[in-house]
């Protein structure tokens, strides 16, 4: 099975970019993204230095841009690479690449979006001088209480050792002078506290942009930061975009998933490098590709057909979205009662539980519809993104009554 993943702020390098834009199709495609975002994009990723480059409001766009427009040199007719991809997923604002990827929002709604939410961050990091630090290795407990002693966030989980830490600088200065044993801190080159409260107002400033994007339901398994569930809903995966700016990432449990997926090969979007970096030292035995160049890309694609296939491939891509129910996470489904064949049932229902070692997570049908067929028993072991529930569309009516549990 195939993962494909997307980089978040901080994998940026000057000149990144300069290998790509000799591709005339990459050429115009980001010029056109250049016009939408209101950034010269080409130059910013091939001449700008690494300080130019590391204000939020520059680095953000750039990111998504260059990963969505890699990913098109890589399947230049999108709708080809969905029977290939097992799960998609993205770190931080490489959420709103991978969202993109698999058909929640436009190229040109993603750039719109990452445009403010750069814009927002940068304003709500100018508030107050605030910045992150890597903290490698010590025990977790101890990493963790040490944060709390000065009043930081965990604001990146990244696996095996490796967690975020955010704040202002007085508040990491304190943790530098006494860190947890065993632990190496490196200052990351960001310009704020990111996924903590001192960026809440940048969430009111998308949450109203928001309301004003439609969405469309992903086309394969999309994790979330959040808790590394699938989420098939497209209006849920942009309210996870919009929280998601104030809130912890959960890298690891998006790692976790993509185990329980049995994923095989996981390829990183340009640039490359970081994820593929985390991958090596928590998914072992899974073969690893950072594309970074286009000379890599008749290997990456055999790479795509290596890993990726029919028999892999998310049962979420040939099937019209609105009409499934698919599993949050890996667990064992538990049932709603009384849920029958031909039931009406109203938005957001709640269909049954998956349960497993981390948590009990419940499964709703956020469109509503009338229950056509159960594709699971109750009781039964089932995977992140399983179709669980065939459902049949129907409008809002009197007979419609809520399930709960």
């Amino acid at each position: 099975m195939l993962a494909i993943v997307a980089p978040g702020q901080g994998a940026q390098q000057p000149g990144f970019l300069q290998p790509w834009v000799s591709e005339t199709s990459f050429q115009d495609r980001i010029g056109w993204l250049s016009a939408v975002s209101g950034l010269d994009l080409a130059h910013y990723g091939t001449a700008a230095d690494a300080e130019t480059i590391r204000d939020t409001a520059i680095a953000q766009p750039l990111l998504v841009a260059a990963g969505l427009l890699a990913a098109l040199e890589l399947f230049p007719h999108p709708a080809d690479a969905f029977p290939f991809i097992g799960v998609a997923a993205g770190h931080s604002v490489g959420e709103i690449t991978a969202a993109a990827g698999v058909g929640v929002m436009s190229a040109e709604q993603a750039m719109v979006f990452v445009r403010e939410r750069g814009r927002a961050m940068a304003e709500a990091s100018a508030a107050r001088p605030t910045s992150m630090t890597a903290v490698i290795g010590g025990q977790p407990e101890e990493v963790l209480a040490a944060l709390d002693a000065q009043g930081l966030t965990a604001a990146n989980h990244n696996g095996l050792g490796q967690v975020v830490a955010a704040g202002t600088v007085e508040q990491l200065e304190a943790f530098a002078a006494a860190p947890p044993k065993r632990a190496r801190l490196i200052p990351l080159s960001v310009a704020g506290a990111f996924h903590t409260v001192h960026m809440q107002p940048a969430v009111s400033r998308l949450a109203g942009l928001g309301r004003g994007i439609s969405t469309h339901d992903p086309r394969t398994r999309l994790l979330s930061n959040a808790d590394g569930q699938v989420v098939h809903d497209g209006q849920d995966v942009l309210r996870r975009l919009v929280g998601q700016v104030a809130s912890p990432v959960r890298w690891d449990l998006c790692m976790a998933a993509i185990a329980d997926l049995g994923v095989t090969g996981l390829l990183e979007m340009p640039p490359a490098g970081t994820l593929t970096g985390i991958a090596k030292r928590n998914l072992k035995g899974v073969e690893l590709f950072a594309l970074n160049t286009p000379d890599q890309l008749e290997d990456a694609l055999n790479f795509v057909h290596e890993h990726g296939g029919a028999t892999s491939a998310s049962p979420i891509a040939g099937n019209p979205t609105w009409r499934l129910v698919v599993s949050p996470g890996k667990g064992q489904f538990t049932r709603t009662e009384d849920i029958e064949l031909d039931t009406v049932l109203p938005l957001h229902s709640t269909v049954g539980m998956v349960k497993n070692r981390r948590d009990d997570i419940p499964v709703s049908a956020p469109h509503g519809g009338i229950v056509v067929e159960w594709l699971v028993e109750n009781g039964d072991p089932v995977s992140p993104g399983q179709p669980l529930l065939r459902l049949h569309p129907t409008v809002e009516s009197a007979n419609a009554t809520e399930v709960t549990r």
